[in-house]
């Protein structure tokens, strides 16, 4: 087993996965190892995606297997020309956002893999451990899992992906698979890179431990270079900094 696990409270039900509005794609998912990715298409194309993750996987897996500080360190790793893309763009991503390359892990995989996917679909949505790739020729609605926090599931993100994709990252310190040093209910990441709104939500994430530092999450996350808007929400208290559509759904009774 690769993939590093998770230190963080275990979960069986994955409540995000109904988080991303699609019901007019084709859905499927796919399960390899740690890898488990809800894939949203014109039509069903499960077995290319298959292949993509296996591709992809072997990829960062074979990496570790000659260079295993690659995967324990969590510090940015020195770039190395020789490696295969995926690779090189963990390793850049991450730098910009001061963790580790593993810390991009989840959001390349579904960036590389719904890149390939739109070789064949014109919509493609990846979700990828509440990692997500959109590229949609209409306005998605995305709400944000929060744990036990009254924001929780009432952030309503609209995201509009007609012509470029666009990635939305979550890390928590409370729930889920994130790796994070922080406390926060959730930390979301929106850029044209999913690979870097993977990173930053770590990195963002790693700052915020009480409501204080919900502040100081919001300025860190402004001078990470790609960062288009981040949401952070601690317990009953929520910022929100960039350029986000968004809409808050009232409290259900």
């Amino acid at each position: 087993m690769i993939f590093p696990q998770t230190n963080k409270i275990e979960y069986k039900e994955r409540k995000y996965r109904n988080l991303i509005e699609g019901k007019d794609l084709i859905s499927f998912q796919i399960k390899e190892e740690e890898s488990d990715l809800f894939i949203r298409t014109n039509k069903d194309l499960s077995f290319y995606a298959q292949q993509m993750v296996s591709n992809f996987r072997k990829q960062i897996e074979n990496y570790i297997y000659s260079y295993p500080l690659f995967k324990s360190t969590l510090l940015p790793y020195s770039q190395d020309k020789k490696a295969p893309e995926i690779i090189k763009s963990m390793i850049h991503t991450t730098a910009v956002c001061g963790v580790g390359p593993m810390a991009s892990v989840a959001g390349a995989i579904a960036e590389f893999v719904g890149k390939e996917l739109l070789n064949y679909s014109s919509e493609v949505i990846v979700e990828n451990g509440g990692d997500i790739f959109i590229k949609s020729n209409k306005v998605r609605k995305v709400s944000i899992f929060a744990g036990s926090s009254p924001f929780s599931q009432r952030i309503i993100l609209k995201i509009e992906a007609k012509e470029n994709y666009i990635g939305i990252c979550t890390s928590s310190g409370m729930v889920g698979p994130s790796l994070s040093f922080g406390k926060a209910d959730a930390v979301t990441v929106i850029s044209d890179s999913v690979l870097l709104a993977d990173a930053a939500a770590t990195a963002v994430g790693n700052i915020v431990k009480t409501q204080k530092d919900v502040k100081q999450g919001l300025i860190y996350a402004q001078k990470i270079q790609g960062v288009k808007g981040v949401v952070i929400i601690k317990d009953d208290k929520i910022g929100l900094w960039g350029d986000i559509n968004f809409t808050v759904m009232n409290r259900k009774r």
